[in-house]
């Protein structure tokens, strides 16, 4: 049937795009994986930030089972879930100015912290002023986005930059501008967004290869188990307990 057809488009779709994050990121992917690590052995702390749809995988690695217990979400009131009433302002707060710096500020971020900002686009203000006022104070900057979306759009911040022209390292998601990789007959509008998939894996991955430096320098990774398997709740509860310096979801 033409349904499970188009399911399986799909899957194929991101898998390839899977295989090319692995083909041609895999050395940026080490090189912010690289860079957690170092904030964490240096006693730093680590955030992330992501606005509409692009929080989701920012959400992924915080307070996750088999996650790095210090990777904090740096949430904008109003954009970070379709919970917000109407849906759509959360769609108006990223253009707003001066949101980013004001939520930085009032942060518990400061030099020398590791902020990831997921932003597809990397087009509206929000993302762009969080990183640039990020790396005013001394922080090491991360960007997850589509890089594609710089060359086929005009950016909506008054500097006339995207994301990527601010960050430390820019991993680059390969999602095509539309963020939908099917079309069908009798179906006008392209459909079936991969970004979600694609830049959740992407984060996934940062963060094993952040286990894997802290290992070869000798530091155990602050990990957390699952509260569903026997042991996890008090696993976790030292490892909350030892970082909790440098553990803000909890207060």
């Amino acid at each position: 049937m033409s349904e499970s057809k188009l399911a399986g488009q799909f899957l194929d779709a991101a898998i390839g795009l899977l295989e090319r994050v692995r083909s041609e990121e895999a050395a940026r992917i080490a090189e912010a994986g690289a860079a957690v690590a170092e904030a964490v052995a240096a006693g730093n702390r680590i955030f992330v930030f992501g606005a509409g749809h692009s929080s989701l995988p920012a959400q992924d690695v915080v307070y996750r089972a088999g996650g790095l217990a210090l990777v904090n979400f740096l949430a904008v009131p109003g954009t970070v879930g379709v919970d917000v009433m109407p849906a759509t302002l959360g769609s108006a707060l990223e253009r707003v100015d001066g949101l980013a710096g004001a939520v930085l500020d009032s942060s518990p971020a400061a030099a020398g912290d590791v902020l990831v900002i997921i932003s597809l686009s990397g087009r509206n203000g929000l993302p762009v002023e969080m990183a640039m006022n990020a790396r005013a104070i001394g922080m090491k900057v991360i960007g997850l986005t589509s890089v594609a979306y710089a060359t086929e759009t005009r950016s909506r911040h008054v500097s006339g930059t995207f994301l990527k022209d601010h960050c430390d390292i820019v991993l680059d998601s390969k999602i095509a501008v539309g963020d939908a990789e099917l079309s069908h007959d009798g179906i006008e509008a392209p459909f079936a967004p991969a970004s979600t998939v694609v830049t959740s894996a992407i984060m996934q991955a940062v963060m094993a290869a952040a286990a894997g430096e802290l290992v070869a320098r000798g530091i155990e990774p602050p990990l957390l188990r699952s509260g569903n398997v026997d042991g996890g709740h008090e696993w976790n509860g030292r490892v909350l307990q030892e970082y909790g310096d440098r553990i803000f979801f909890r207060h």
